[in-house]
């Protein structure tokens, strides 16, 4: 029964990806040309890339978390995840694009400012017009005099693809071969609008650029900037998917969503990790044993009020300082149950 599963949760990447059956009718979407993968990374986000490659094959999700990852998959459909705070929401999108090499994980940490566009693209009609007034300012290069810099007015469109850089959502949107991984973080945190002015885009899969379709008569293609930092080509101001991208919204539950948003989502809702899975966790992040070195750290962190919230990230603390600070004898033991419950207090308690 397992044999259906792309995603398996296993820590390890694989080719999985590449027998992903073909979309339902209703979900296959025709994009343009084939963007070109994403370019090499500078070495400080290979870095930060190899940190969160490091949390993604750490995780371990359970039955239904990976048979709702794969439905997600096989429907091209967005993947609801709810759950309390450090349940591990976010790093299931760092798991899924890890394990399936999909690459780096386009992120949109939402705020409660937070608009559509936002996630789209951003245009700099400022610096478009303050640089054009530049360049005609500047005097003839004359005696040897440093020669002014090319006229964005001379380049196709005016060199207004300068001046648009995709966001997180319109990168993932790009025509690519392999579904790129979106991270929508804490959607519940957003404006009252924003999860009703994602539901055209989610559902057809594609937007469009008003700058850009003024000048397609003309320009019909332009290069602008993607959030990965590489020069992609917009045809007629529009962007539309050939994979539909692997995209988790994340919610704490602050807040319900409207129903056209989840008719269009896979609902997941991530419970509070039970001791089984809990052991499992530790032994992924520090090793065989640990659970049962460090069971009476796990049994303290369970122990709490109905009502209190805790993040498994701070059983991690407590077990990392234990491990560290190499506390032994009887006095040090002290210290360490009074440290671990410090950093192992209810996130809904200030003192």
């Amino acid at each position: 029964m397992s044999d259906w599963l792309i995603y398996r949760g296993a820590g390890a990447p694989h080719d999985g990806i590449e027998h992903l059956p073909p979309p339902p009718p209703w979900r296959d979407f025709d994009g343009g040309p084939l963007v070109a993968p994403p370019a090499a990374l500078d070495p400080s986000s290979e870095r930060r890339l190899g940190v969160q490659h490091r949390e993604a094959s750490h995780h371990r999700p359970g039955e239904t978390e990976r048979e709702l990852v794969n439905a997600a998959l096989y429907l091209r459909r967005p993947l609801l995840v709810t759950g309390a705070p450090g349940s591990g929401k976010s790093t299931l999108a760092h798991s899924v694009a890890y394990e399936l090499g999909l690459g780096r994980v386009l992120g949109w940490p939402v705020v409660s400012r937070s608009t559509l566009r936002d996630g789209l693209y951003d245009y700099d009609a400022i610096g478009r017009l303050q640089d054009l007034q530049i360049a005609r300012a500047a005097p003839a290069a004359a005696d040897g005099a440093a020669a002014p810099g090319p006229d964005p007015a001379d380049e196709p469109g005016g060199g207004i693809g300068r001046y648009i850089r995709l966001g997180p959502l319109g990168t993932a949107l790009l025509p690519a071969a392999r579904p790129r991984v979106l991270l929508v973080d804490e959607l519940d945190k957003s404006d009252i609008d924003l999860p009703n002015d994602l539901l055209n885009v989610l559902e057809e899969g594609e937007f469009r650029i008003p700058e850009l379709e003024r000048l397609a008569g003309s320009t019909p293609e332009v290069e602008v900037l993607s959030d990965d930092g590489t020069r992609v080509t917009v045809r007629d101001g529009r962007v539309r998917c050939r994979a539909f991208p692997f995209i988790v919204l994340t919610s704490n539950g602050e807040r319900d969503f409207p129903a056209p948003l989840l008719r269009r989502c896979i609902h997941l809702h991530i419970p509070v990790p039970d001791k089984e899975r809990l052991a499992a966790m530790v032994r992924a992040h520090f090793g065989e044993g640990a659970a049962e070195r460090y069971e009476a750290v796990i049994d303290r962190f369970l122990d709490r009020e109905p009502g209190d919230v805790r993040a498994v990230d701070q059983l991690f603390n407590a077990i990392h300082l234990t491990q560290r600070a190499g506390w032994t004898d009887e006095d040090e033991e002290e210290t360490r149950r009074r440290l671990t419950a410090e950093l192992m207090r209810p996130l809904d308690r200030t003192r």
